[in-house]
């Protein structure tokens, strides 16, 4: 009895759970959840139809497929190393390494098939144009600017491709064994030649401070000179001003003292000398010593 009621229900009912079980089938294929770092490319009936962003998404069951799921993460390109001219004719190799990311994965599907080895040929080849147009110099003192223009000129070339280039770096520059030695003789003769500069330099400033010196002792001995010609010039205008009020006395008593002065520095010397003084020369203490309490 049980068992024909249960046969009765599903019998009535079949088309009911049908339709249920198929509306569940298409809101489950209806519903895409796209995580967030990727994108969905939708194709209907093979051809491009959407992108899906991250997060919930509905499409058309049966109709639209999730035909690509790409990664919109920043990738990095192997470390790669390229064999370029500079433009003095010098072979370099430069090792490069490129960051990206996927902008537009609807470019990137249908327009580019190895994403990695295609901007791997670009930035080979713009490596090589962009080296020889500077000297080794050049490449090696303005790198930054050098990486500033290899990364302008990726970026052109893969903006069709929906591709962004994030960063672009210069990691090595790196020169055969040849042209090492002869930067290492250059770099040599370079520094010798700037110590002869500077041993040079500060020969002439010797001598530049020793004529300083010498024009400075000069000045000073021309200095004294003047001062005691100023000196004598004032003991004469004293001494020619007492002779003139006071007469002959004044002169003789100068004369007599003068005579004395000299005397008396050559007793102080320390010589065991005998020195014989003129009898004459005697009298001038007399003569000093009388003039001076006005005796004639």
């Amino acid at each position: 009895m049980n068992e024909d009621l249960i046969l009765e229900l599903l019998s009535g009912n079949l088309l009911y759970l049908l339709g249920a079980v198929l509306l569940v089938i298409i809101v489950l294929k209806g519903i895409k959840i796209v995580p967030q770092s990727e994108k969905y490319v939708v194709e209907r009936f093979g051809r491009l139809h959407s992108v899906l962003g991250p997060g919930i998404n509905f499409i058309v069951p049966f109709l639209d497929v999730a035909r690509h799921k790409i990664s919109i993460l920043e990738r990095q390109l192997p470390n790669a190393t390229q064999d370029a001219i500079t433009k003095d004719n010098v072979l370099v190799q430069i090792d490069t390494s490129v960051f990206y990311r996927i902008l537009e994965p609807e470019k990137t599907v249908y327009r580019i098939r190895d994403v990695d080895g295609a901007i791997a040929t670009t930035v080979a080849g713009i490596v090589r144009a962009e080296i020889g147009k500077m000297d080794l110099d050049e490449v090696q003192s303005n790198r930054a600017q050098l990486i500033s223009r290899i990364q302008e000129s990726v970026e052109s070339a893969v903006d069709d491709w929906g591709i962004e280039v994030t960063r672009a770096e210069i990691l090595d520059v790196n020169l055969d064994q040849a042209t090492r030695d002869a930067m290492l003789q250059q770099l040599n003769a370079e520094r010798a030649r700037r110590a002869e500069v500077t041993k040079a330099e500060g020969q002439k400033r010797a001598v530049e401070l020793q004529a300083d010196a010498e024009l400075y002792a000069a000045e000073q001995t021309a200095k004294a000179r003047r001062i005691q010609a100023e000196a004598e010039a004032y003991a004469t205008e004293v001494v020619a001003k007492a002779i003139a009020e006071n007469g002959l006395e004044a002169a003789q008593y100068q004369v007599a003292l003068k005579q004395v002065e000299s005397l008396t520095a050559l007793g102080k010397g320390e010589g065991k000398q005998t020195i014989v003084v003129p009898a004459h020369a005697l009298e001038a203490f007399g003569n000093a010593f009388s003039l001076l309490k006005g005796g004639k």
